[in-house]
């Protein structure tokens, strides 16, 4: 869950006001059966002893690519999100330039009959095709070289935001055949899914469904949706592809309910759909009182032990756990499964009886790591609350210690809540933020508000990190919030330094809980991922609002957003600095400021970070070494997803999603922008040329006609079988108008 971000877009004209600087520079199984699955979800690392997880440390398996795809959400299994390209280095960075440009047309501001959109994909490069999925649920296969377009695919889903405040996409996943058969279709399969809980698989070279898949090429997940069924099962990320095997996780609502839909993970076949194990995070009694501990952000992949490595949620609802009081070891974890079961190996939970909203937001980065001279197989697993715990990926064990340490207790304000006494602390590396104590109120805001900023701090509980949600006065306040901390971008590696990268944004919230009957007073409704919330259910409704003043300026000091670097090797800090820029209606505030972060970075063997992710709608390269920006472009919007790198034709290109996210600012886009470094003797002007007859005017095509032509070529081909199905897709359509 992620809050919106409006209240520092507001400080960027508010303080300009207050400053007068207006002048300022551009500003589980189903294995075979639920009792498996229960029996494994009371696995922990404590009685890890599985044959894969007892494995020797020495003789550590290179999780180096040796290749220069990107065909995965974050580059490669291990979600390293690491390029081993070093033709774009840091001393020729500075000369990049945009190669090409797509438009989809595909977006959406809010203001007409659709919701607004969220664009979030990683460009998946495989195949020698560029490959992202829309928010309006179509999928595109685009020339790697000039972004012209090969194919488009519609499904026609419902853009209704059924469990989200906007229609939201992070992508595709691509599958190759080991043994593909000759002069047969969909040997090569790109799989999108619809926040209507359908996974569509497409030939990768057509763009035409796969028959053998599930129903001619669609498989309703909803149709597992068979306990607190209140909304569909959206697959809003890509599935996680390992041989054979799509692993699948889904998104729903957050604070609506206190009983909902409990977490599976499942292991689909990638060839027919047919589902091969079910992995429950929740023990049958939790799923028939609670719910979600759900996997809604991507998984990593140590394919040679055999493990996939899943970032589970928090159970519902959020905010209270009195109808949960028993321990759920499971939830708010990462867990290690069995690729080919779906058997829990290992399991370490980073939030015991989590009521803090603190879903383990982003896929571990797997890494091998040199430790006092010893060779380690890690994992890295990023959080919301600021810390990175890193253990051995064979066996969940701690590299440095994770300390269990006392954390603060309920007020006695809020009815059935057992909080837990202590909760895991890493000793190495360092909390990326400060939750010890409160953040210091900013002076600047304090003085504006006529005091405002200092009275809403008195009124305020908090006693470090894990106070718990109250009744009384105007809550507890949260820092990091639900927000993060770190979001679902997660750290990025680089195997050559064993350097770790990782953005972090700060933001303070302040949560408060309230009976039925003061909830019902109280309640003004709620904004993007703000506000009231009712917990349906629940006793306690709850209210989520940023610490701001009355001007809307940030309470808290800055900066809002770094970028930091972590040796590996030590645990350390290498360097920090601010990312971005806090922006809006044109004025951009001071670097020193930074901005908050969705999305992540990329690292490339030139020795160069690249990352858009800021308010500020810019593209940057950082240098490896020690932090120094060198290089930065505009984009259209926000650019809130991972980037891209990959070369086609001995030339390396850098590619972004500029979707933006109405969560960090009011501007959506719909492009993709690639660069890379000018060509020789003029070729660069021949391939602008060509980006502008095909590139960007193929995309406006495509977000009006032939955006639809393949993908209806491709149902028109299939009509008789597909009838009912396109039946179906007409009546969502026809209820999207009314």
């Amino acid at each position: 869950m992620t809050i919106s971000f409006s209240v520092v877009q507001r400080a960027a004209v508010a303080t300009a006001l207050a400053l007068s600087t207006v002048s300022a520079p551009l500003w589980a199984q189903s294995t075979a059966d639920d009792a498996a699955a229960d029996s494994a979800s009371k696995t922990t690392s404590e009685n890890a002893d599985t044959d894969k997880s007892a494995q020797s440390d020495t003789g550590v398996t290179s999780l180096t690519p040796d290749t220069s795809d990107w065909d995965t959400f974050h580059g490669q299994l291990s979600a390293q999100k690491y390029s081993p390209l070093d033709q774009i280095n840091a001393d020729n960075v500075g000369q990049l330039k945009k190669a090409w440009s797509f438009h989809t047309g595909d977006m959406s501001d809010g203001s007409g009959d659709k919701p607004a959109s969220v664009w979030s994909a990683t460009p998946v490069f495989a195949n020698d095709t560029i490959y992202i999925g829309t928010p309006f649920y179509r999928l595109i296969a685009l020339n790697p070289a000039t972004g012209k377009e090969k194919w488009s695919f519609n499904t026609k889903s419902s853009l209704k935001p059924l469990t989200q405040p906007a229609l939201k996409n992070r992508g595709v996943a691509y599958w190759a055949a080991d043994d593909p058969k000759p002069n047969e279709s969909c040997q090569k399969i790109v799989y999108m899914g619809t926040m209507d809980a359908r996974l569509y698989a497409l030939d990768a070279d057509t763009g035409q469904k796969c028959r053998d898949f599930a129903d001619n090429g669609v498989l309703d997940v909803n149709q597992w949706n068979n306990t607190h069924n209140k909304w569909p099962l959206s697959l809003l990320q890509p599935p996680t592809v390992v041989g054979d095997h799509l692993i699948l996780g889904w998104a729903g609502k957050d604070w609506a309910f206190e009983q909902a839909p409990p977490g599976t993970v499942w292991s689909i076949n990638a060839r027919t759909g047919k589902k091969e194990w079910t992995f429950n995070a929740l023990s049958p009694e939790m799923r028939q009182k609670s719910g979600t501990a759900n996997v809604w952000t991507g998984m990593s992949i140590d394919k040679k032990l055999g493990l996939v490595y899943v970032p589970v949620s928090s159970p519902s609802p959020n905010y209270w756990g009195g109808n949960r009081t028993e321990k759920a070891p499971l939830a708010t974890s990462t867990t290690a499964l069995d690729v080919d079961t779906g058997k829990v190996v290992w399991s370490r939970q980073w939030v015991h009886h989590d009521v803090w909203d603190y879903d383990i937001n982003a896929a571990p980065t797997l890494m091998n790591i040199t430790v006092d001279g010893k060779d380690i197989p890690a994992l890295v697993q990023s959080t919301k609350m600021g810390f990175l715990f890193v253990v051995n990926r064979r066996t969940g064990k701690d590299v440095w210690p994770i300390e269990e340490r006392p954390v603060p207790q309920g007020d006695g304000s809020v009815k059935g809540e057992k909080l837990s006494p202590t909760q895991p602390f890493p000793t190495k590396p360092k909390p990326l933020l400060d939750q010890s104590k409160k953040p210091d109120v900013w002076k600047l805001a304090d003085a504006v508000g006529a005091g405002q900023c200092s009275r809403l701090w008195n009124k305020l509980d908090y006693r470090g990190m894990y106070t718990p949600p109250t009744t009384k006065g105007e809550g507890a306040l949260t820092y990091p919030d639900s927000a993060g901390g770190v979001q679902w971008g997660g750290v990025s590696f680089d195997p050559e330094s064993q350097t770790a990268v990782v953005n972090v944004s700060h933001i303070v919230q302040y949560v408060k809980l309230y009976n039925r009957e003061d909830y019902k007073k109280a309640n003004t409704g709620s904004g993007n991922e703000v506000g009231f919330s009712p917990q349906t259910g629940a006793p306690y409704g709850m209210r989520l609002k940023v610490a701001r003043n009355w001007l809307g300026m940030p309470c808290w000091k800055p900066p809002y957003g770094e970028l930091v670097a972590i040796d590996m090797h030590t645990g350390d800090v290498k360097w920090r600095r601010p990312v971005g820029a806090t922006q809006q209606y044109g004025f951009f505030m001071p670097d020193s400021w930074g901005s908050p972060t969705i999305g992540g970075s990329a690292v490339t063997a030139g020795g160069v970070i690249f990352i858009g992710a800021s308010m500020d709608s810019k593209v940057r390269a950082y240098s490896l070494k020690d932090g120094k920006e060198l290089w930065s472009d505009q984009a259209e919007a926000p650019v809130v997803a991972n980037p891209s790198v990959y070369e086609y034709k001995g030339r390396e290109y850098i590619a972004f999603v500029s979707g933006g996210n109405t969560i960090l600012k009011d501007q959506v886009g719909d492009q993709l922008v690639v660069y890379a470094l000018p060509k020789k003797g003029g070729e660069d002007q021949s391939e602008d040329q060509s980006e502008d007859q095909s590139g960007d005017q193929s995309g406006d095509q495509s977000g009006d006609q032939s955006g639809d032509q393949s993908g209806d070529q491709s149902e028109d081909q299939d009509q008789d079988q597909d009838q009912d199905q396109d039946q179906d897709q007409d009546q969502d359509q026809d209820q999207d108008s009314q």
